[in-house]
Parts: structure tokens; C-alpha cells; sequence
């Protein structure tokens, strides 16, 4: 892809296509994971980021605003309404930090905690959607955060 003759980068003509870019390859895949999940999810009563939230507080518990916001690299303007629609289904708590009242504090609601069972039925069926072996989908999630930890460094 060099140019020998004055180095500069040469990037073939059927490279620029859009089906050609990588971006658009993530983001297609993006939008085809969002529609796979849809039907999966609704038979919760989740939306994909509540699925994500939740995700984080089964594996850690409670948690602070915004260190919610950093594990899924929300800001707190997407965040807040998404805990306030979890918080309306009876699925978290929302409480000021005794310690340091700028802080929220969430936490899983008995219910909340409870569909953690559901986990294993969600991961299932997306894996079977994929049409990927447990190890193809560990590596290919290995090589996008490493993609990410790239772009990130930028």
C-alpha cells in the first residue's frame, strides 16, 4: 500500500467502496446486534443500554453514577433517564451516598437482582444469532477491544 516512489500511502480504488470500510462494517454490526437483541430483550422488559446497566450491577453490585457511566461510556445526560426508567420498573434503587452526597448510589432491587437468571437465556440465544462458537466470539471481542484500545490512543 506504500509507494515505493515517494512513499506515500496508495489505497486502491475498490478499497474506498463503502462496503470496504471497517467503520461501516462496525457500524452495520452494531445495528445488526441492536435488531437481534430486540426481540430477546423485550421478552425481559429491557431495552438494549437497561441490559447493559443491568449487566453491570449483576456483576458488581452497587455502584455510583458515574462509575456506570464510565464501564459503558455513557454520559450522565444518556444515563440518568435510562436509571430513572429502571428505577420506575421496580428494578433498581437510587440513593444519595451517605459518605459524599454528590454522589447516586445504585443498587438492584430484590426483583432487579433476581432476573439475573435470565443472563444465561440472553447469551444464549445472541450466540446462537451470531452463529459463532464460544472461542470465535472471544477472539473476535478480544480483536474489537483491541481495535478500540487503538482508535482510543489516537
Amino acid at each position: 500500500m506504500i509507494d515505493s516512489a515517494n512513499g506515500q500511502i496508495v489505497i486502491p480504488d475498490e478499497e474506498k467502496r463503502l462496503e470496504r470500510q471497517l467503520c461501516f462494517a462496525v457500524y452495520s454490526a452494531a445495528h445488526a446486534f441492536n435488531r437481534a437483541y430486540k426481540p430477546i430483550l423485550d421478552r425481559v422488559g429491557l431495552t438494549y443500554p437497561q441490559y447493559l446497566v443491568m449487566l453491570v450491577l449483576w456483576e458488581k453490585g452497587s455502584l455510583p453514577v458515574k462509575v456506570i457511566g464510565e464501564k459503558l461510556d455513557l454520559d450522565s445526560g444518556t444515563l440518568s433517564p435510562l436509571l430513572k426508567r429502571l428505577e420506575q420498573a421496580g428494578l433498581i434503587d437510587r440513593a444519595r451516598d451517605t459518605r459524599d452526597e454528590r454522589q447516586v448510589i445504585v443498587s438492584l432491587t430484590e426483583e432487579g437482582a433476581g432476573m439475573n437468571c435470565q443472563v444465561e437465556t440472553i447469551m444464549g440465544a445472541i450466540g446462537q444469532a451470531t452463529g459463532c462458537n464460544l472461542s470465535e466470539i472471544g477472539d473476535l471481542r478480544d480483536r474489537l477491544r483491541q481495535l478500540k484500545a487503538n482508535l482510543a490512543a489516537e
